[in-house]
C-alpha cells in the first residue's frame, strides 16, 4: 500500500478584504502572540461566509479563501484540482508550497516539494538563469554537486542556454516558465506542485512538460499536483482529481469522473436570461432531427440547430458564433455568421436562427454548445448552453462504426488512390 505524502487537516485560510492587518495594533499584537509564541489559531479570523465572487464584498468583510478542506495524496499519486477561477486552487498550492500559512488546519508533507506557482516566482530579477538555478536548489536543500550534475540537464530542457548567464528579469514570461519548471521538475522532488502557469508556455514545452511529469510519476514514483483550466492535460496526465468550488473540495473521484461531472455543473438546459452586456435575452437554444426535438443526433446524418433570442431595444445588429465543445472542454469547431457572409443578424422582439448540416461529421461522443454573440455594445459568451451526443453508425455494412476513437470529426472527400 502506497503511504500517504501530503496530508491536510481541517484546513482554512481567511482573507480581511479591503484591510491589512486587524486593525488595531493591538489586535495585531495579539493575534501575533497567540500565533508565534502559543501555537494557537488566529482569534481574530473566524469564519463568516463562503468565498462566493460572485457577490460584492464589504469593507473588513471575512471572507474564507479555502475551508475545512481534508485531503491525504499518496505516493506516485497525479493529481489533478480543477474549479472555476476564485474556487481556492492556487491558494491551496500556496499553503502546501509555504508561500503563505494557513489561517487554521494542520498541513504534513512528507518529502521535498518543488513548486511552479505565478511566473517567475523563486527568481531574483537581479541575478543570472544560472545563479537563480542554485539559489533554487540550495533553498530545496540539494548540495552544489547534485545541482551541477544536473545543469546542464536543466538548461537543455528549458532552452535557455544562450541566456544562461542573463539576469532573468530581462526573460520573456515564457523563458521564465521554462526555466522555473525545468529546475522544479530535473532536481529530483518527491512532489512536484504545478499550477496553470503552464499555459504561458507555447504547445512544444507543454508536451514536453506533461511529458515530464508523467515520467518522474510513472518511472520514479514521484507524487504531483496539477492545476490546470485545460480538461485535456488534466485527462492525460492525472490519475485522480478534485473539484473545487468556493474555497471547499466539492468532489474525489478518478480524473475522468471528475471532468465529467465538472463539465456537467456548467451547464443548465434553461439558461434564459437577459445577457449582461448586451440588450438581448437568450431564450433557448435547440437541436432537431426530422423536425423533432433531441439530445442525440447520428453521425453523418442530417440536423439542424435553432437558436432563440429577443432583443430589448427596437433591434439589435450582432454576428453570431456556435462553438461545439468536447468532453474535455476542447473547442474543436465553430459556426460564424460572418465568416459564413451573412453579414450583420438583425434581432427584434423574438428572433429565430435556424442552422442545419446536411451531413454531421462529428464522431460519436458528447459535446456541448457554447453560443458568443458580438455587437456594438459589447461582446458575451454563454458557456454550455447545450449538451448532446452524437451516435455510432455503421460503416458501409461492413461490421464497424465510426466511433470516438477515430477521433473527433471526419474530413471528407479527401481521400484518393491512385
Amino acid at each position: 500500500m502506497s503511504k500517504t505524502v501530503i496530508k491536510i487537516e481541517n484546513l482554512s485560510k481567511i482573507y480581511r478584504l479591503g484591510e491589512v492587518g486587524t486593525g488595531t495594533l493591538s489586535h495585531d499584537l495579539n493575534r501575533w502572540v497567540r500565533m508565534n509564541i502559543l501555537g494557537q489559531d488566529d482569534p481574530y479570523a473566524k469564519i463568516g461566509q463562503v468565498n462566493d465572487r460572485t457577490k460584492k464584498a464589504e469593507k473588513g468583510e471575512l471572507v474564507a479563501a479555502l475551508r475545512d478542506i481534508n485531503l491525504e495524496v499518496k505516493e506516485g499519486e497525479v493529481l489533478g484540482i480543477i474549479g472555476k477561477n476564485g474556487a481556492g486552487k492556487s491558494t491551496l498550492l500556496k499553503l502546501l508550497s509555504r508561500v503563505t500559512s494557513p489561517t487554521t488546519g494542520d498541513i504534513k508533507v512528507k518529502g521535498r516539494l518543488a513548486s511552479l506557482l505565478e511566473v517567475g516566482t523563486g527568481f531574483h530579477p537581479e541575478m543570472t538563469g544560472r545563479e537563480n538555478i542554485y539559489m533554487n536548489g540550495t533553498i530545496m536543500g540539494m548540495r552544489k554537486w547534485e545541482i551541477d550534475r544536473k545543469l546542464d540537464e536543466i538548461v537543455e530542457f528549458a532552452g535557455v542556454a544562450k541566456y544562461l548567464d542573463t539576469p532573468t528579469k530581462r526573460y520573456s514570461s515564457g523563458m521564465t516558465v521554462r526555466l522555473g519548471f525545468a529546475i522544479a521538475a530535473h532536481l529530483e522532488p518527491e512532489i512536484l506542485v504545478v499550477d496553470e502557469v503552464l499555459a504561458v508556455g507555447d504547445a512544444e514545452f507543454q508536451k514536453k512538460a506533461i511529458g515530464k511529469m508523467q515520467d518522474v510519476s510513472q518511472n520514479h514514483g514521484r507524487t504531483v499536483l496539477f492545476v490546470s483550466h485545460n480538461m485535456g492535460a488534466v485527462k492525460n496526465l492525472c490519475t485522480k482529481g478534485i473539484i473545487m468550488t468556493n474555497g471547499q473540495i466539492t468532489q474525489i473521484n478518478s480524473v475522468e469522473t471528475i471532468i465529467t461531472e465538472y463539465l456537467k455543473a456548467n451547464y443548465s438546459s434553461n439558461k434564459c436570461n437577459q445577457l449582461k452586456r448586451i440588450p438581448l435575452v437568450f431564450n433557448f437554444l435547440k437541436i432537431k432531427k426530422n423536425n423533432i426535438e433531441t439530445e442525440s443526433v447520428f453521425f453523418n446524418q442530417p440536423c439542424e440547430i435553432i437558436l432563440s433570442l429577443k432583443a430589448i431595444k427596437k433591434t439589435v445588429e450582432t454576428d453570431i458564433i456556435i462553438q461545439i465543445i468536447n468532453e474535455e472542454g476542447i473547442k474543436i469547431s465553430s459556426i460564424n455568421t460572418a465568416e459564413e457572409g451573412f453579414g450583420k443578424i438583425i434581432i427584434n422582439s423574438t428572433t429565430n436562427l435556424h442552422i442545419s448540416t446536411e451531413k454531421l461529421n462529428l464522431y460519436a461522443g458528447e459535446y456541448t454548445i457554447n453560443l458568443f454573440i458580438v455587437t456594438d455594445f459589447g461582446n458575451e459568451l454563454i458557456e454550455s448552453v447545450k449538451r448532446f451526443n452524437v451516435l455510432s453508425t455503421p460503416i458501409n455494412n461492413s461490421g464497424y462504426t465510426y466511433s470516438k476513437k477515430h477521433g473527433y470529426f471526419r474530413l471528407f472527400n479527401t481521400l484518393t488512390i491512385r
